[in-house]
């Protein structure tokens, strides 16, 4: 026989119109250690299931199966029920029934990819699965299996933690006191327009380079301050000259009219800014001498750069197609502050808007 059981509330009368019936779900609870001690004393005691089920408050099936399952055919309580036999079996079948996992072998696999080949932190490949749709885990997932591998004896992630970007210490400017001195020209950064710091349009660019093995080697770094796009070229020599036609030749492959400022350190390398402003259209400022947050932006970009091209490395063994991977490797980059987006999508988004406008 079927029951309508009562809702909480009113009825909505659309839904009593059409014949609707509000069904409430039973809650059902798992039998404890206690009611199987119960169980075992009620049967002691001569009761059938049925005066066993309404005593404890279950259905006579929950009485049934729990019987059934649980009664151990050997041993010293063969053919008898132990309420603590009883409750190690129950566990064990949770433990064995299957379960549903999300973080799937797909999706482990393209996390162990972003992680050795593109450096993402388990945040951006998060991030990354939102932006492309994809039913992913969260970041606390990742790094839990990530430090769960370390532990395990699996060759093929027991490595994994190594290249996340943890114990990491800034990154040091160096011993530069002879490649300083006084730039002709030079304007300092407090005379920087504001809206440069307002990051709301493409062309202010922060340039640096970034060291390699015993100052033998650099990367020439240029990255835009709003959407963080940034271009990489190797140098053999900091030569003002060779500097100057390395960040032309980087800039004019952008559209005329983009570039609007270049920030520069104090390195004499970017002695040649005023041939560079003159072939860009642009104004060129240089930070405070020793302070690395006034070009914050190309710092930051550099410290990722790290995590390909380590302290130590001789930048002259690195191929200009491996250079030319890891700038496309920043560049397609989920960045948290632009919604897991990256540079390339947000610069596509600023220049949407500078050609309508």
């Amino acid at each position: 026989m079927q029951h309508e059981a009562r809702p909480q509330g009113k009825t909505p009368e659309v839904f009593r119109q059409a014949g609707y019936i509000h069904v409430v779900m039973q809650k059902y609870t798992q039998l404890s250690l206690e009611n199987r001690h119960q169980i075992k004393a009620l049967l002691k005691a001569g009761h059938n299931q049925s005066e066993i089920a309404r005593t404890i408050g279950v259905h006579r099936s929950t009485i049934s199966r729990e019987l059934k399952r649980n009664v151990d055919n050997g041993g010293s309580t063969g053919n008898q029920y132990c309420p603590e036999v009883a409750q190690q079996q129950t566990s064990q079948r949770h433990r064995d029934k299957p379960k549903h996992c999300r973080f799937t072998d797909q999706l482990k696999a393209q996390a162990r990819q972003w992680l050795a080949k593109e450096k993402l932190s388990p945040e951006l490949i998060s991030g990354r699965w939102k932006v492309l749709d994809i039913e992913g885990v969260s970041h606390e997932t990742i790094y839990q299996w990530i430090w769960a591998a370390k532990r395990t004896a699996d060759p093929t992630d027991k490595n994994l933690y190594k290249h996340l970007k943890h114990g990491c210490r800034k990154r040091k400017r160096g011993n530069r006191k002879d490649s300083r001195g006084r730039i002709k020209g030079r304007v300092g950064i407090s005379k920087r327009p504001e809206v440069v710091e307002e990051r709301s349009r493409l062309g202010d660019i922060e340039v640096d380079l970034m060291m390699g093995k015993a100052h033998k080697s650099a990367l020439l770094v240029l990255t835009d301050r709003t959407t963080l796009l940034t271009k990489l070229q190797k140098v053999t020599s900091r030569k003002a000259d060779p500097m100057a036609s390395h960040i032309v030749q980087q800039l004019s492959e952008i559209p005329s009219g983009f570039i609007k400022t270049l920030t520069f350190d104090n390195d004499k390398a970017f002695a040649k800014h005023q041939q560079v402003a003159e072939q860009l259209q642009a104004d060129t400022y240089f930070t405070r001498p020793y302070t690395s947050q006034d070009k914050g932006t190309v710092e930051n970009r550099i410290g990722v750069i790290r995590r390909f091209f380590p302290k130590g490395m001789d930048l002259r063994t690195v191929s200009e197609e491996r250079i030319t991977t890891v700038e496309q490797y920043l560049n397609f980059r989920p960045v948290r502050k632009f919604d897991y987006l990256n540079p390339i999508q947000q610069t596509l988004k600023y220049r949407s808007v500078a050609l309508v406008t």
